[in-house]
Parts: C-alpha cells; sequence; structure tokens
C-alpha cells in the first residue's frame, strides 16, 4: 500500500466527487489533505471526514490566487466545470471562465508550490484531466480546449521538475459518476435532441467498450498510486481510465 505518512496533498475541487474520493484515499494513506473548493463548507464537512484543513478559495479569480502561498508535497489539480454549447452559441464569458479555472489556475498552483517540492528534492504534480484531454467531443469547445491546455503544461512540468525530484501526470477518465457530470444530462439532452433518460446510454457511453460510468474512487486509487514511491520512474505521462474510449 502507498504510505504518505508525512506528506501534504492540496486537492482542488475536493468537497465532492473525484476531489472527495482522492482526500479520502489520501488521508487514509497517512497524507494530511487541504481541501480546496469554492464550497466552503462542504470543505470543511471533507476535512473533518478526513482530519484535514479546509481552504475556501475561488480559483477564477485569478489575482487572488496569484497572491496565495500554498504548499504542498502533492497537488492534485481535479477542479472543473462543464458547460454544453455549439461553438456559435458559446458565450465568450463562459468559455473564459472554464479556461481561467482549468487552466490558467492550475497553472498558477504549480507555480506557487513547486519552490517547496524543489527544496524538499520531492514533489508529486496529478492533473485531472480527461478522455477529452486526448479526443473530442461537439459542443464542448471550452472544455476540450481547457484539457488539452493541461496536458501540454502538465509535460512542461514534467520536464522541469524532473530533475528535482517532481513528477507531473495526468489521469483521463471517461464520464465519471460526478455531480458534474449528473449536471450536464440536461443541456447534453438539449443539444443532442433526445431524452434526458438517454444521455447515458447514447451520449456518454457510446464510444466506451465498457458500458458503465467511471467511479470517483477508481480515479482516486490510480490518483494515490501516482503519488507514491513506486511511481517516482513515471512521468509526463497521461493515464487512461476510459474504458477503452481512446482505444477507437
Amino acid at each position: 500500500m502507498t504510505d504518505l505518512t508525512g506528506r501534504t496533498a492540496l486537492i482542488t475541487g475536493g468537497a465532492s466527487g473525484i476531489g472527495r474520493a482522492c482526500a479520502l484515499a489520501f488521508a487514509s494513506a497517512g497524507a494530511k489533505v487541504t481541501i480546496a473548493d469554492l464550497d466552503g463548507e462542504a470543505a470543511q464537512r471533507v476535512a473533518e471526514e478526513t482530519g484535514g484543513t479546509a481552504w475556501q478559495v475561488d480559483l477564477s479569480d485569478l489575482d487572488a490566487l496569484a497572491q496565495a502561498r500554498p504548499d504542498a508535497d502533492i497537488l492534485i489539480n481535479n477542479a472543473g466545470i462543464q458547460h454544453v454549447r455549439p461553438i456559435e452559441e458559446f458565450e465568450p464569458e463562459r468559455f473564459q471562465l472554464i479556461i481561467r479555472l482549468m487552466l490558467e489556475a492550475p497553472f498558477l498552483l504549480i507555480r506557487a508550490v513547486l519552490p517547496g517540492m524543489y527544496e524538499r528534492g520531492w514533489g508529486r504534480i496529478i492533473n485531472l484531466s480527461s478522455v477529452h484531454g486526448l479526443r473530442a467531443s461537439a459542443y464542448k469547445s471550452a472544455y476540450v480546449a481547457a484539457k488539452h491546455g493541461l496536458e501540454g503544461l502538465s509535460k512542461v512540468t514534467a520536464l522541469e521538475g524532473g530533475p528535482h525530484g517532481v513528477t507531473s501526470n495526468c489521469i483521463n477518465p471517461a464520464y465519471v459518476n460526478t455531480p458534474l457530470v449528473q449536471k450536464q444530462i440536461s443541456d447534453q439532452a438539449k443539444v443532442h435532441g433526445i431524452d434526458e433518460s438517454e444521455v447515458v446510454s447514447k451520449i456518454m457511453l457510446t464510444e466506451t467498450a465498457i458500458k458503465r460510468l467511471v467511479e470517483p474512487e477508481e480515479v482516486a486509487s490510480l490518483a494515490l498510486w501516482l503519488a507514491g514511491d513506486h511511481a517516482g520512474m513515471v512521468t509526463g505521462a497521461s493515464y487512461t481510465m476510459d474504458g477503452g474510449w481512446s482505444a477507437r
């Protein structure tokens, strides 16, 4: 089992879904976790569950984030939102928000934690990307653009961090059984012209060989392995957990 006793982990979007699953897994492995989330009350609940610390933060406020001085041995960039629209109807302000939250904020957090990691000679950057970091889907221009950008940021971090004992990797799941996915069902139904009851089978699972949603705990288990010493030579990689989607 991965032993993270004495390590600190900062998890964005840690109050629910994949982030919460990671917080529970990392805490059980001995790490001291910080739950960063816009929902301060939910973050506090997870902090109490894990014996960690809550950090209520708006990651889309880049000016404030650039002034923050977080420090951690492990950074999990997980926070994200989704918006489903054709490009010609996609609101520019919503596009910009998604890029800020899901690409620029991870850059600022990586920038903030790297000096401490370099000083200690050890660090793990784990970026929750998506199969959409490797493949595109219609009506998700901002999300796909952000995840593709995160893939590139992760690889550059791997190249720069390697000599200092810092690894950087992406996890690329298909649709995960989280509130983020559940919230987009109505938008998916509208844009594809189908009933909401058909979205999971006709849209979300159409590309996968395994016909079910990914569970948050499955993603957390891979993140936990990437944080451990046995993954010390794994860097600049993108680990798919997509049920065979990207095998097409």
